[in-house]
């Protein structure tokens, strides 16, 4: 679900219709992740999609920079996962996933450099073994990064720039305190890219509790005493981490701890979409994870009841009916609408102390599933 972090290391001009598209290839995982939904999830639909039904996906690959070969489950469990990545290469997109890393081996990982995939990132949830692998069950940090220095060293003995390899940091209150050792880890380990990301979709008690971002400011304890603005306890973790890395030419990306105005959501789902293992389209992960539906959200504290959404059945519809159907552009014209209100306040307003009142009031409503996803707090 952290796809999107990948894509910020590319600086790669857009010049194609869309940006990324996430495909899910299956939903098995070898680990048990005390933040997946899976945690709390009855009538988990396990399965793979088959490499027949990936290939209908291949002649569109074309108006696509980035594939991302992932959803709720990891990709390297595939059968067919190298043979996959090949197939997005030779339509001319960029081939990346996010993984736990579990199941790699020396000759797996010289057939995912072979293949030619262009950037992987490898979910962490601790700088230090015992917090990692108490929140990862299944997973071993010490493994983790022993398989990230034999990706290194394959690369320094064939001469490689790719993949490119980030560090994908789910933070926690278990484990924000350590992440101000965050960037020493990864100079030791040859990473140069670390990101800091949010737990978006909570489904238990567990789960909301480990939150370090505010749903309001009226949730946040103290105020900056410069600014008189919200101030998360938890800034200045953040702030030392930020230090460290700059100090040891880390690059780190983080997300706000407090809400900020967003027009559209980091998913995009104007320039991305998500295609589940039983080829539905989606604009986003969390709006069709594989569950029975109606399935379970927890929003700033209050339960809701969801339904899978999906605008059609790639592997039985054209995209373009997909794409162009009524529903599937009523929910981007929601989106498409906030940019544009966005901009002209931004145009007339830049700058000014009225700017964020004005968007608040001016900004329309996302659409209905969205308005009660943390992604829309700019989190």
């Amino acid at each position: 679900m952290y796809w999107l972090d990948l894509l910020k290391f590319f600086k790669k001009p857009k010049i194609k219709p869309f940006s990324a598209w996430q495909i899910e290839l299956t939903t098995r995982c070898p680990i048990n992740c005390k933040m997946c939904i899976r945690e709390t999830a009855d009538g988990w639909l396990f399965g793979d999609m088959m490499i027949e039904d990936f290939k209908k996906l291949t002649p569109y690959f074309k108006d696509v920079e980035t594939v991302i070969l992932e959803g709720w489950g990891d990709s390297l469990l595939h059968k067919d996962f190298v043979e996959i990545i090949r197939l997005v290469k030779a339509e001319g997109a960029q081939a990346g996933f996010v993984t736990s890393g579990s199941i790699l081996s020396k000759d797996y990982i010289s057939e995912l450099i072979n293949a030619g995939t262009d950037l992987i990132g490898f979910s962490l949830a601790g700088a230090t073994s015992g917090t990692h692998n108490s929140i990862r069950v299944g997973s071993d940090l010490n493994g983790l990064l022993g398989h990230i220095q034999t990706f290194n060293q394959i690369k320094a003995d064939k001469r490689l720039q790719k993949p490119s390899l980030h560090v994908i940091y789910l933070v926690l209150k278990d484990n924000i305190s350590e992440i101000p050792r965050l960037p020493q880890l990864a100079k030791e380990i040859g990473i140069e890219d670390v990101v800091l990301t949010n737990l978006i979709h909570i489904t238990n008690e567990w789960q909301e509790e480990q939150m370090v971002y505010n749903c309001d400011r009226g949730q946040v304890n103290s105020l900056n005493p410069r600014t008189l603005e919200p101030l998360n306890p938890y800034e200045d973790l953040i702030k030392e981490a930020e230090a460290n890395a700059k100090e040891l030419k880390i690059t780190l990306r983080t997300h706000p701890l407090s809400p900020i105005d967003i027009a559209v959501c980091e998913e995009d789902p104007l320039r991305n979409l998500y295609i589940s293992v039983d080829g539905k389209v989606s604009p986003c992960v969390y709006l069709y994870p594989p569950l029975p539906s109606p399935f379970k959200r927890i929003y700033c504290g209050k339960e809701y009841t969801m339904n899978s959404l999906s605008f059609g059945d790639i592997f039985k519809e054209s995209f373009d009916a997909i794409w162009n159907n009524l529903e599937y552009t009523k929910f981007r014209d929601c989106f498409t609408q906030r940019e544009m209100m966005a901009r002209e306040v931004y145009s007339l307003f830049a700058d000014t102390a009225e700017l964020k009142k004005f968007e608040k009031a001016q900004l329309s409503e996302p659409p209905e599933p969205c308005r009660t996803c943390h992604k829309m707090l700019g989190v």
